[in-house]
């Protein structure tokens, strides 16, 4: 009998993930608010229910019996995929694990806790006195509960501070904001799949950012070039804090900064995969491991497969914001289109209105030496 997948979420994001189930012989059930989104139309099955509409969801995947759930690349949607499999016996991750792994404040109290290396911080809400912040300038102001850079800002004073909270309060579901000390070094993300608690490093991600004010992701690298001695440093930290987080199964996103002394300060870390083609692609193609089936696999109860598919080559995704931006690309594609693996979305008309990850202007994937 054809086992049944349930997929929560029916954008570009959860594309891969749908044509990998389908390609393996699955039957994809797809959830999400009907907006016209590719998933809806490659899906074998929608339903158009929101995904924050756990209960809904829950009832209809229990009529279908489905084997099992699973979304990549959405904090939001990951919160309703523990729910239905902690309610159907399904496999997933803890609705503890999913609380502190989704919200950046709870998040920060468990790291904490647990003695994982992070900035100072402090959580606020529209009654907080800023002025009793105790640290020291620049600061970070983001969104408790948001994710692909939306609401993050660098502030440097107390009537930036102020304006920033105001901003990232607007976008917060909980009305609740963060304020960290503003970590110098590189920004790195970290690619983990975890089956009944053992994590299996995959990739190390180099992240390239606009900066000040949104921080939005230019560009990704893998695999990142570091030392041998830096990554088994990186892969400590890593993966006590995973443990911190209780997270046993499925993909895990962990984003990190590295001073020029080598010292690593875990910014954020997300019980899923990452977005922006990093799981999705960059892992694939830089590693060879099949990461997307890898979450299908644990999603169905078996034990990821991680044995080598290609021959692992070092790559690039490449986002694109300007005209020069696109002008960059048109030459690639004209004198060096072999260098082109993957044109992942394409919209020059939206050149000037990138705010955060959401609304960029296009992206591309490149090999690179």
């Amino acid at each position: 009998m054809t086992k049944k997948l349930a997929i929560i979420g029916a954008s570009y994001l959860q594309l891969p993930l749908i044509e990998k189930a389908k390609n393996i012989g699955l039957e994809t059930h797809v959830f999400a608010w009907k907006a016209d989104d590719v998933g809806e139309k490659a899906a074998d099955y929608f339903y158009p229910i929101s995904i924050v509409e756990k209960d809904k969801i829950l009832e209809k995947c229990k009529d279908l019996k489905v084997d099992g759930v699973c979304s990549i690349g959405s904090d939001l949607a990951n919160i309703t995929v523990n729910y239905i499999s902690e309610n159907m016996g399904l496999i997933g991750n803890s609705l503890h694990s999913t609380s502190i792994s989704t919200n950046k404040n709870l998040m920060r109290e468990t790291f904490y806790i647990n003695g994982d290396p992070i900035p100072k911080f402090a959580c606020c809400d529209s009654n907080s006195d800023l002025s009793k912040i105790n640290m020291g300038y620049p600061l970070i102001a983001k969104p408790t509960d948001r994710s692909g850079s939306r609401g993050v800002y660098k502030v440097e004073n107390q009537y930036d501070l102020e304006n920033a909270v105001k901003k990232a309060l607007e976008v917060s579901f909980d009305k609740k904001v963060m304020i960290e000390e503003y970590v110098e070094g590189q920004e790195y993300s970290v690619e983990y799949i975890s089956w009944k608690g053992q994590h299996h490093f995959l990739a190390l991600t180099k992240k390239i950012t606009t900066g000040a004010p949104y921080f939005i992701e230019k560009e990704h690298i893998e695999p990142a070039d570091v030392s041998d001695e830096l990554l088994v440093a990186i892969k400590k930290v890593v993966e006590h804090a995973l443990d911190s987080l209780e997270i046993k199964y499925g993909a895990s996103h962990s984003e990190i900064k590295i001073s020029d002394k080598n010292e690593i300060k875990i910014i954020e870390i997300g019980g899923r995969m990452g977005g922006d083609c990093i799981g999705s692609d960059l892992v694939y193609y830089s590693t060879g491991i099949d990461f997307v089936k890898g979450v299908i696999d644990v999603s169905l109860g078996n034990e990821p497969d991680l044995a080598r598919k290609r021959e692992p080559i070092k790559v690039k995704i490449v986002y694109m914001f300007t005209k020069e931006d696109f002008d960059k690309f048109e030459n690639i594609k004209k004198n060096n289109p072999n260098q082109i693996l993957k044109i992942v979305d394409y919209h020059p008309e939206k050149i000037g209105t990138t705010t955060d990850s959401s609304n960029r202007c296009g992206c591309y994937i490149i090999q690179i030496q």
